[in-house]
């Protein structure tokens, strides 16, 4: 059986082959282009507290998806705004 604990875990490799480990915090559509946003975790597999998003952009190819880096910074801060709305709204939402 799954460990629901580790459903949402994403582990990517970096440009030198190391893994790192992220939980999938919420995947959405910015002018047409698909994100997602994880959040780094620990040794332990626990979120951080103080820890930053990573924003990526997701690239479809072949039935699979690859999750890129967002190289302009005025893009990259668009996407963040977005994801800042779209979890205030998730919040807003779960107060009702």
């Amino acid at each position: 059986m799954a460990d629901p604990k580790h459903d949402d875990e994403v582990v990517l490799l970096d440009e030198n082959g190391s893994e790192g480990r992220f939980s999938h915090v919420l995947t959405f559509l910015y002018e047409g282009e698909r994100y997602v946003a994880l959040e780094p975790e620990d040794a332990d597999g626990e979120s951080d507290a103080e820890a930053e998003i990573v924003l990526l952009r997701v690239v479809s190819e072949n039935g699979e998806d690859t999750y890129v880096s967002i190289d302009n910074e005025a893009l990259l801060d668009e996407v963040f705004d977005e994801f800042l709305s779209l979890m205030d709204e998730i919040d807003e939402d779960d107060e009702s």
